[in-house]
C-alpha cells in the first residue's frame, strides 16, 4: 500500500505565495513521476504540473512562469512552489504519482486534496 500525504495549502492574497508538499510512503521501488492536478468547483480536474524521476518537467500554460514543480528523490517528496498566486488558482490540488512496486508492478496513487484559495 502506498500513500501520498500533501500539506502546505491554505489561504493567500492575490500575489501572493504557497509551497505545496506531497510525501509517498509505502512499500516503493521507485516513484516514477509525480504530479499536481487541481479541481475548481464545477470544473473538471486539471493536470497543473508533472515532473519526472529524472527531472523532466512539464507544466500548464496558466501556470507556467509562476509556478514550479521539484522533487527530492532521497525522500520520495514533491514540492509545488507556486508564486504570483491569482484568484483563478483557488482549487482543490492532488497529489498524483506512479510508483513501482514490488515484483515490478506499477500503481497510480492520488493525495486526499488540499484547499489554496487565493483572495483579498
Amino acid at each position: 500500500q502506498v500513500t501520498l500525504a500533501e500539506s502546505g495549502g491554505g489561504l493567500v492574497q492575490p500575489g501572493g505565495s504557497l509551497r505545496l508538499s506531497c510525501a509517498a510512503a509505502g512499500d516503493i521501488i521507485n516513484v516514477n513521476s509525480m504530479g499536481w492536478y487541481r479541481q475548481a468547483p464545477g470544473r473538471q480536474r486539471e493536470l497543473v504540473a508533472r515532473v519526472t524521476s529524472d527531472g523532466g518537467t512539464n507544466y500548464a500554460v496558466s501556470v507556467k512562469g509562476r509556478f514550479t514543480i521539484s522533487r527530492d528523490n532521497a525522500k520520495n517528496t514533491g514540492y509545488l512552489q507556486m508564486n504570483t498566486l491569482k484568484p483563478e488558482d483557488t482549487a482543490v490540488y492532488y497529489c498524483n504519482a506512479f510508483v513501482t512496486l514490488p515484483m515490478g508492478f506499477l500503481g497510480e496513487f492520488w493525495g486526499q486534496g488540499t484547499q489554496v484559495t487565493v483572495s483579498s
